[in-house]
């Protein structure tokens, strides 16, 4: 026996209704009494970080002066990647930029820097610092 043409897309579509996950379907989630009253909590977002850098190459010198705005300190460090490959490319010590504070990074190469950038790292608080025992 034939299907009719009109039995085909009916058949389609009831195939892919009983396919569908139930998380799917428009009925699938309702909340409860006690959802309801107290809210969907939003998700929690991390604190703001980050001291804002602005690198400037002058020759075979750069210099980097990093601005950090936020409440906690930010260990900023300068890294320098000469071009000549015998020229020795250079990472600089962690420097901390306290809240509000502006912090001034210096380094060189021989001869062309081929590129430099800051690393930022967050400062642990000394109270929840591993105490080694």
């Amino acid at each position: 026996m034939r299907l009719s043409r009109s039995f085909a897309p009916v058949t389609t579509a009831v195939a892919l209704l009983i396919a569908l996950p139930y998380q799917a379907m428009p009925y699938a989630r309702v909340q409860t009494a006690k959802e309801h009253t107290r809210g969907a909590q939003p998700p929690a977002e991390p604190d703001p970080f980050g001291a804002e850098c602005r690198t400037h190459v002058i020759g075979s010198r750069v210099v980097a002066y990093c601005h950090n705005p936020y409440a906690d300190t930010d260990r900023v460090s300068l890294h320098i990647e000469c071009d000549p490959w015998w020229d020795i490319d250079s990472d600089g010590a962690a420097v901390a930029a306290g809240p509000a504070q502006t912090v001034r990074l210096t380094g060189r190469c021989w001869q062309e820097v081929r590129s430099a950038w800051v690393s930022h790292q967050r400062q642990v608080p000394a109270s929840s610092a591993p105490d080694g025992t």
